[in-house]
């Protein structure tokens, strides 16, 4: 109990710090530029394909076989794919250039982490399953490419007229999941190594789809240039750096 209970508070101090932090800067920015939030994008898509690549999917190999973490990445991408499905049927009619649409389209962001947070989290709680190394460092990582997604939700929000103090307090809310994800995470993870593997292969598809279906296509949609790859690339080196 006191491990989970552990397991649960850094998943929440982790979760909701970088995308926390992440607001702040958004709210300080005195501009919207559509080259600095492509570039944001693509760091959090670099960032989350190292975690995919060198933490998840590789812890989940060592534990389990391979059909079990094909399921899980697969599983993982349904999920998002019908969470996706859902927001954009609830929120189909909100995109345009005024403020109430910059507002509304903020809020769809926040939705979208929030439900990505939790896989996040899963991932955080069954890591510390695995092992106290894996759990860290995957908090770690988490809590740094959760910063530039704290900014991609601020700044529409604050260019859409909401006060900085509610964007904060959305932003935080975003990140409760995590900590809920951990606490899911940590309890059925105790149960078998498989069930482990399967934690961490359903959080490696979910950020797949984020990556491939979200996080890449909107940042090249913003801008055209080099800038989005510099980002990824970038992204994908902190994110080695960070498991270090």
């Amino acid at each position: 109990m006191e491990n989970l209970i552990r397991t649960t508070i850094l998943g929440l101090v982790f979760g909701t710090f970088g995308t926390t932090l992440g607001g702040i800067i958004g709210v300080m920015l005195r501009k919207d530029s559509n080259i600095f939030l492509s570039f944001v994008l693509s760091l959090a898509s670099g960032l989350m394909t190292a975690i995919v690549c060198f933490e998840l999917i590789p812890e989940a190999l060592e534990v389990s076989e391979l059909i079990t973490v094909l399921f899980g990445i697969i599983c993982g991408i349904l999920l998002m794919i019908f969470c996706n499905y859902v927001v954009e049927r609830r929120f189909k009619n909100i995109y345009g250039t005024t403020k109430e649409s910059l507002l509304k389209t903020g809020i769809i962001v926040s939705i979208g982490l929030a439900i990505h947070n939790f896989p996040e989290g899963l991932a955080i709680g069954s890591g510390f399953e695995a092992s106290a190394t894996l759990g860290y460092s995957l908090a770690i990582a988490i809590a740094l490419h959760d910063i530039p997604e704290g900014i991609s939700m601020a700044v529409p929000m604050k260019s859409g007229g909401m006060k900085s103090a509610k964007v904060i307090f959305y932003v935080l809310l975003s990140g409760v999941t995590t900590g809920i994800g951990a606490l899911v995470g940590g309890i059925i993870g105790s149960i078998s190594k498989d069930i482990i593997a399967f934690c961490l292969s359903f959080s490696a598809g979910a950020m797949l789809y984020i990556v491939s279906g979200e996080l890449l296509p909107e940042s090249n949609n913003l801008y055209k240039g080099k800038i989005s790859s510099l980002g990824n690339i970038l992204g994908f080196i902190i994110g080695i750096l960070s498991m270090v």
